[in-house]
């Protein structure tokens, strides 16, 4: 069983979207922008960049947000 994000008031369609790992960091920071979580939205794109995968980054934002 996986645990809530951290931010589960946030979710982020990635299925049918352009797989692109820039275009992931993308839409989960506006995201999270949007629904207020500024700070939040700049780790993460700290956080995702320094990552070493796409992968990676993926399971960063399912621990992040809601992603469907």
């Amino acid at each position: 069983m996986s645990e809530a994000p951290q931010h589960p008031d946030v979710t982020v369609q990635l299925s049918g979207e352009d797989g692109n790992v820039y275009s992931v960091i993308g839409l989960v920071q506006k995201a999270l922008r949007r629904a207020g979580h500024r700070e939040a939205a700049t780790e993460f794109g700290r956080t995702a960049l320094g990552s070493q995968s796409y992968d990676e980054v993926v399971q960063l934002a399912m621990r992040t947000v809601d992603v469907s």
